[in-house]
């Protein structure tokens, strides 16, 4: 497929949870002219203690290297897990830019303010310790979910996410990204954009003032803008 833009976010190169393959297929398939990695691209919290870099980690990050070589227009947004970056911000990595916040004009008109959406987290702001402690206990969910869904394609069942279902079990959970949105979009308007575009809660979302891209630990999704201005989220299998 071709598309005007692609944007995806919280891929986590380097930790144990990225699903490498299913970003490689998609690269793969799909085509644009620009990409905006919006967040959480490297994983800098996971290689500092139990992760690892691949040999696939090292043929997206080639691939993104590539595609900007090839005209492709490639913004890496800084998030909090690629955090590694901040002291060097703006920065030009070959051709990719790598920035703080970006605004992307739609053909539609609108201007979609891209950001990666940790500076609406409270905890990430004050309190890394604590969302480092987090990721841990993310961590083991994401395991026990590796193993679930090994247990369903033994038995032929399709993959569920059994993280995604713990987090919507959970009132606090809920009431989060239910803030986390709404503040989004308040930010952005503030700012006098018309679109939020962020990442950071692997949540896909499409709406008409908000939108997320998820993620490449639980959902596998990312946003598409098509070349009569249409966005959707795609699902890789």
């Amino acid at each position: 497929m071709r598309w005007k833009t692609i944007i995806m976010s919280d891929l986590h190169l380097g930790a144990r949870q990225s699903q490498t393959d299913k970003i490689l297929k998609f690269l793969k398939e799909n085509k644009s002219n620009k990409l905006i990695l919006n967040g959480d691209i490297v994983d800098g919290w996971a290689l500092k203690s139990n992760g690892k870099w691949t040999d696939d980690c090292t043929k997206i990050f080639r691939k993104f290297l590539k595609l900007s070589e090839k005209g492709v227009d490639v913004v890496w947004i800084r998030g909090n897990h690629d955090d590694f970056l901040k002291d060097f911000i703006p920065l030009k990595l070959n051709n990719i830019d790598i920035v703080r916040t970006h605004v992307h004009y739609g053909i539609d008109g609108k201007k979609y303010f891209c950001f990666h959406g940790d500076v609406l987290d409270f905890v990430i702001m004050k309190f890394r310790w604590l969302a480092v402690v987090g990721g841990y206990s993310y961590d083991v969910v994401i395991r026990l979910n590796t193993i679930y869904n090994k247990i369903r394609k033994i038995f032929n069942l399709p993959y569920h996410s059994l993280a995604n279902t713990i987090k919507q079990s959970v009132k606090g959970a809920i009431n989060f990204v239910s803030d986390f949105e709404t503040n989004a979009v308040g930010l952005t308007k503030e700012k006098g954009y018309d679109v939020a575009v962020c990442g950071h809660i692997h949540q896909p979302k499409l709406d008409v003032e908000y939108m997320n891209s998820g993620d490449f630990c639980e959902n596998s999704t990312c946003l598409v803008e098509d070349y009569e201005g249409n966005w959707s989220i795609i699902t890789i299998d």
